[in-house]
C-alpha cells in the first residue's frame, strides 16, 4: 500500500470574518505530485501555509511526515523543503554564497556539501551562473537557485506556492522536468499553481474555490467525470455569439478559450436543434467540434455548479 504522508484533516481557517479554509481535508502518498488549483482566494496559499506549520489551523488537525504540525513542527520543518511566492533570497550574494548561507543554516558542512551543491547545480544547469550576483538573476533562474536553497537539506516533502508565477514559458517547463527527476527519486510534491496546464503534469488536482475542494481526482479523471458534452465552437463574431448562447436553455455554460468558445450542453441536448437555433439568430458559420473538456474548462464548470 501507498505510504500517505501529508494529512489535511477538516482544516479551518478564518481571517476575521472571512474563512480562507473551510473543513479542508487531503491526503497526499508518498512519490506523488498533489496540486492545488483554484482562483485568486480560493484558499491555496492558506492551506500550504498550515501545512507547513507556518500558520496555525483555528481547527482541525495537519499531519506531515508522520508528526502532528502543531505538536512536533521543529520534526516537520526537518522533514520539508517550502518554497514562498516571492524570491526570498539575497541579492547582493552570489548563486553559490547563497547556497553556501543555507548549507551553513542547515549544519551542511564538508564534503557532503560539495556534493550537494554540484549535483544541484548539475540538476539545473546553473553551474556558468553560480558567481552571479543573485539580483541579476533571470525570473526562471532565481527559482531555481529557490529550489536549490530548499533542497540542500535533502527534504522528503516539497511545498511550493505558486513557484512559476510570471515565470517564461520555457523557464516553466524546465522548472518542471526539474521537478518531475525530484520525484523519480522519491520526493513528495505538494504545489499550488495558477497554471491549468501544469496541473496536468500532477498525478493529482484538488481543485478549491472559497477554502473548499469543489472537485479532486487525478487530472484524467476530472475531464471525465463531466456528464455534459463539451464543444469548441469556432467562427466569427465569437463575443456575439457567446451572448447568444447563453441566453439557450440548453446550454450550461460557454466561454472564450483561445480563438473558440467551449460550450457545455445539458445531456439531452440535441446538436442540430441547437446549431438551427443558433443560426437563426444570424451565426450561419459556426462549427461546433465535439472535445475533451481542458481543466481549465473543468474548474469553471465545477465553480460554476457548486455556485449554483
Amino acid at each position: 500500500m501507498s505510504e500517505t504522508v501529508v494529512v489535511a484533516d477538516q482544516l479551518t481557517r478564518r481571517f476575521g470574518k472571512v474563512t480562507a479554509v473551510d473543513r479542508l481535508s487531503l491526503a497526499v502518498t508518498r512519490g506523488e505530485v498533489f496540486g492545488l488549483v483554484g482562483p485568486d482566494g480560493a484558499g491555496k496559499t492558506t492551506t500550504l501555509r498550515m501545512l507547513c506549520g507556518l500558520v496555525d489551523p483555528d481547527e482541525g488537525e495537519a499531519i506531515v511526515a508522520g508528526y502532528k504540525v502543531r505538536e512536533q513542527l521543529d520534526a516537520v520543518r526537518d522533514a520539508i523543503g517550502y518554497m514562498a511566492q516571492r524570491f526570498g533570497l539575497y541579492g547582493d550574494l552570489s548563486v553559490e554564497e547563497n547556497m553556501d548561507f543555507y548549507a551553513d543554516l542547515f549544519g551542511i558542512v564538508g564534503e557532503e556539501r560539495a556534493a550537494l551543491k554540484n549535483r544541484l547545480l548539475e540538476m539545473t544547469r546553473m553551474q556558468p551562473f553560480r558567481d552571479r550576483p543573485a539580483a541579476k538573476l533571470s525570473g526562471g533562474m532565481k527559482q531555481k537557485l529557490s529550489l536549490m536553497c530548499t533542497l540542500l537539506h535533502k527534504p522528503e516533502i516539497l511545498f511550493l506556492d505558486e513557484p512559476t508565477n510570471g515565470v517564461d514559458p520555457v523557464s516553466r517547463r524546465d522548472f518542471w522536468e526539474i521537478l518531475q527527476e525530484l520525484v523519480r527519486g522519491g520526493l513528495t510534491v505538494v504545489v499550488t499553481t495558477a497554471y491549468l496546464d501544469e496541473a496536468e503534469r500532477c498525478d493529482r488536482v484538488g481543485l478549491m474555490d472559497h477554502g473548499r475542494f469543489v472537485r479532486c481526482d487525478t487530472p484524467a479523471a476530472l475531464k471525465a467525470a463531466i456528464p455534459e458534452p463539451c464543444y469548441a465552437v469556432r467562427g466569427e463574431r465569437l463575443r456575439e455569439a457567446k451572448a447568444a448562447l447563453e441566453r439557450l436553455p440548453e446550454v450550461s455554460s460557454v466561454e472564450m478559450s483561445g480563438a473558440a468558445l467551449h460550450l457545455f450542453v445539458h445531456p439531452t441536448a440535441q446538436l442540430a436543434h441547437l446549431q438551427d437555433t443558433i443560426a437563426a439568430a444570424g451565426f450561419l458559420n459556426l462549427q461546433f467540434q465535439p472535445i475533451l473538456p481542458s481543466l481549465e474548462d473543468v474548474l469553471i464548470y465545477e465553480i460554476r455548479k457548486a455556485a449554483a
